[in-house]
Order: C-alpha cells, then structure tokens, then sequence
C-alpha cells in the first residue's frame, strides 16, 4: 500500500472535467497503491461550482475518496498557520490552509496544482509534471 493523498479541490475538479491529463495521474496514483482522499473543504469548494447534469458523476467520485473530518486540533492548527503566515506578510486562503491542516495532521501527501498556495516547508506536495489542457 502507497501514502494516502489528499486532493486539492483544483485537482479534484480537473479530474471530474477530464482536464490537463489529471485523470491519467490519478491512475497513475492508484496503480502505485496510494490511496485517495478529500475533506469537507475540497466537497464544499467542489459543490459551490457545480453545473446541472454533474451531481451524479461529482457523488461518485468524492464518495470513491477516504473522507477526512476536519476535526478541532486541525481547525487551530489551520488558525495557527493563517496567522503565521500573515506574520510574515503572506496571504493564504482559509480553505488551503484548513487542507494543509488537514494533510500535516494526517501525514498525507497534498496534490494541488498550486504549489504557491501551500508555502509550509513541513507539507509534502506531489510533484506533478506539467500538462496541457
């Protein structure tokens, strides 16, 4: 068995619409043994731009995925990282940092396509290779 990783909403969204060679890299992902994942951040970010016609297709997908709560100890850790961020003049976004929370609690390996994002020296990214559209 591979490292579970945690899919960016970006990733999860690109998956769903077949786009940048995502679907491959995700099977890539599962034929190495790795295991997927999502939290509520990334159902909820995949859910507010959803088109009419996806809901049954988007379900499957986020539903095939190892769900992680974000639970108390990770809602501060993501505060903490918020603010020390913003202590050093770097502007992060409460959804990356609550995923970042939830992948350094865990020990996942997040796969996001912006790296920028997610600035944590103690977070481990894929390295995804570039894509064309």
């Amino acid at each position: 068995m591979g490292p579970t990783c945690l899919l960016d909403s970006g990733i999860i969204i690109e998956v769903l619409n077949g786009k940048r060679s995502r679907p491959g890299i995700i099977q890539q992902l599962l034929e190495q043994g790795s295991e997927l994942a999502c939290c509520s951040i990334n159902v909820t970010e995949v859910y507010a731009g959803l088109k009419p016609g996806e809901e049954i297709k988007t379900a499957r997908f986020l539903k095939s995925l190892r769900f992680f709560e974000v639970t108390w100890d990770m809602a501060k850790l993501a505060g903490d990282l918020l603010n020390q961020w913003r202590q050093q003049g770097r502007t992060l976004s409460l959804p990356d940092v609550t995923v970042a929370a939830v992948a350094l609690s865990h020990d996942l390996i997040l796969v996001t396509n912006n790296h920028k994002d997610f600035p944590m020296p103690e977070l481990t990214l894929y390295p995804l290779p570039v894509a064309s559209s």
